[in-house]
């Protein structure tokens, strides 16, 4: 038998073909308001946990006292993440500051001390000492799905307890710090971010934190960024514990090359790419291994290093102080040194 075809036509209005009633059918104004419900619920949910951070800089030797006195304020945002007093902000918010004060919701001030600080994901640890304070939940940022819905809340242009909204526009994106190291696991959103954003929470409609907003293009318009909050959870763990995070530290400077493809089957490289050194720092790791300016850095532990991002991720805390192979290119001849990584800051 064959199938009926119908014109769109044929089949007549949908009040014909379907006999339910009206009320069973959501209406705008009540999906409008279960957006409203969600957004509300979630802001006063976590609006008793942000904090307004205010930044005081030493003044800076050598400047007029007029511009001295403009670079000595700055600020930003914040939430507390435990009921003891901890804080979660940007590092570039606190980073070099002399003073940090802490505004809650109330009004209160609270003079804050910095627990640490890593401008290479661009995370902070305060502490203060108040009370009835009311630590945030946090959600797993692994779970969070595109197009799903977020709150972003802060203290943009001093204006406190600011709400906006908008959705996850993508995950997995990658940010540059201040350091130079890639920030992986970004969340981009579009839910509106203006100076003073910087630290405050991004949270789902339930009202769990899933970032920590750190960053806006400019001048594009809903291109803004949070750091996932389970990147969070480690770093401010690390912080708590141990007041930094240990990485390793070779003791060069670098930049992503293009090999030639008869180096590539040659060799019989596992990557297209690689680090060419620019500079190796006097008494570093690579000077002493023997590592010269030329040199093409191929893998590090046994591990391809197509970049110079990829040899930072490789450079972890497990690599400090342990002696790892280090593949070079010199002119044609492809050698192996052992290097011994030291821990990134800890040199004078």
């Amino acid at each position: 038998m064959k199938p009926v075809l119908r014109r769109v036509s044929d089949w007549g209005s949908v009040g014909e073909q379907f006999s339910a009633s009206p009320e069973q059918y959501l209406s705008d104004e009540s999906l409008l308001d279960a957006y409203s419900q969600a957004v509300t619920t979630a802001a006063a949910k976590v609006s008793p946990s942000v904090v307004n951070i205010d930044v005081r800089h030493a003044p800076k030797a050598g400047r007029p006292a007029r511009q001295r006195a403009q670079e000595m304020r700055g600020g930003g945002s914040g939430f507390i993440f435990t009921p003891d007093g901890f804080v979660l902000t940007n590092s570039h918010v606190v980073h070099g500051a002399s003073k940090i004060d802490v505004v809650l919701t109330d009004g209160g001030r609270y003079r804050a001390e910095l627990v640490g600080d890593d401008p290479d994901t661009d995370l902070a640890v305060l502490r203060i000492s108040a009370p009835t304070l009311v630590p945030v939940s946090l959600a797993d940022s692994q779970k969070a799905k595109v197009g799903q819905l977020v709150i972003a809340l802060g203290n943009p242009y001093g204006f406190q307890c600011t709400v906006t909204t908008g959705v996850i526009s993508a995950l997995g994106r990658s940010l540059r710090s201040t350091s130079g190291r890639l920030i992986d696991n970004i969340i981009q959103t579009d839910a509106a971010l203006n100076p003073g954003n910087s630290g405050g929470p991004l949270a789902t409609s339930r009202g769990d934190v899933i970032g920590v907003n750190t960053a806006v293009i400019l001048p594009a318009q809903g291109i803004c960024f949070a750091i996932a909050i389970n990147t969070a959870k480690f770093v401010a763990g690390r912080l708590i514990r141990d007041g930094r995070i240990r990485r390793g530290y070779i003791g060069v400077a670098g930049q992503n090359i293009s090999l030639p493809r008869r180096v590539i089957r040659f060799h019989n490289l596992a990557a297209e790419t690689g680090t060419l050194v620019v500079s190796v720092e006097p008494n570093s790791p690579a000077g002493r291994a023997g590592v010269q300016e030329g040199d093409v850095i191929l893998a590090y532990d046994g591990h391809p290093a197509a970049s110079i991002d990829d040899l930072h991720k490789l450079l972890t805390e497990a690599r400090v102080g342990v002696a790892s192979p280090l593949t070079i290119l010199r002119g044609p001849e492809k050698r192996t040194v052992r290097i011994v990584a030291e821990e990134s800051g800890s040199r004078g």
